[in-house]
């Protein structure tokens, strides 16, 4: 059972070795991702130079729990648009934080606006 939401940015300092990774590393064996933010992981992994044809593979690694995005989860992730609008929070970063609230799991990020939100869901910032 999950135990914390991670966002496509903890997931990539941990992958990337950037600040903060170690922070992801400690709660990997308790953590899942929304397959949009999953998506966004592979994506740039391949943004940064892995090849095609490993970044799935790479990503896989981390043996992360991928819950699917399905319609309630899309549902609350356009309702955040009007409270986050102002922010500049993306779709996959609003998909995070719905699954963060759905599931009552604090969510991992490396994005600060998150922090200045006040949505019912636990924010934490890895560096």
């Amino acid at each position: 059972m999950a135990e914390v939401v991670l966002d496509a940015s903890a997931v990539l300092a941990r992958v990337l070795g950037e600040p903060g990774g170690e922070r992801v590393e400690a709660v990997l064996a308790g953590a899942c991702v929304c397959a949009v933010n999953y998506g966004e992981v592979v994506g740039k992994l391949v943004d940064f130079g892995v090849p095609v044809e490993t970044a799935g593979a790479a990503a896989r690694e981390l043996r992360l729990e991928v819950v699917p995005f399905d319609e309630a989860d899309a549902t609350d992730a356009g309702l955040l648009r009007a409270t986050t609008r102002g922010f500049g929070l993306s779709l996959g970063d609003r998909a995070c934080l719905a699954l963060g609230k759905r599931l009552e799991l604090p969510v991992l990020t490396t994005d600060r606006a998150w922090a200045q939100l006040d949505l019912g869901v636990e924010v934490v910032l890895i560096r």
